[in-house]
C-alpha cells in the first residue's frame, strides 16, 4: 500500500488509552483504508517490538454545522496494539 510512516498517523492519548498501556497496549489513529497486517507491520517496524494482537475501530465523521452551512467531519480509524509480553515499552508513550 503505502509507506509504514503514512499507515500510523499519531497516537491517541486519553485516560483509557493511558490505562491500557499498563496492559501493553497502544493505541494508534491509523490511514482508514489500512488492514490489520498492514498495521502490524507498520509498528514492528517503526518501533521494533513484536506485535501479539491488533483490534480496528473505525468512527464515522459527525455532521456539523457553522451558521447556515454544514458538512461531516472526517471518517477516523484507531487501532488498538496489543505488545508480546517479552517486547520492551515504546519509549514514545514513556511521559504519559
Amino acid at each position: 500500500m503505502k509507506d509504514v510512516r503514512d499507515i500510523i498517523k499519531r497516537p491517541v492519548i486519553t485516560e483509557h488509552s493511558a490505562d491500557l498501556m499498563a496492559e501493553k497496549k497502544y493505541t494508534f489513529e491509523v490511514d482508514t483504508k489500512a488492514n490489520k497486517t498492514q498495521i502490524k507491520d507498520a509498528v514492528e517496524s517503526i518501533f521494533g517490538v513484536k506485535v501479539e494482537q491488533v483490534n480496528t475501530i473505525n468512527k464515522k465523521g459527525k455532521y456539523k454545522r457553522m451558521g447556515r452551512y454544514g458538512g461531516y467531519r472526517p471518517d477516523r480509524k484507531k487501532a488498538i496494539v496489543q505488545l508480546s509480553e517479552d517486547s520492551k515499552e515504546l519509549e514514545f508513550f514513556e511521559g504519559v
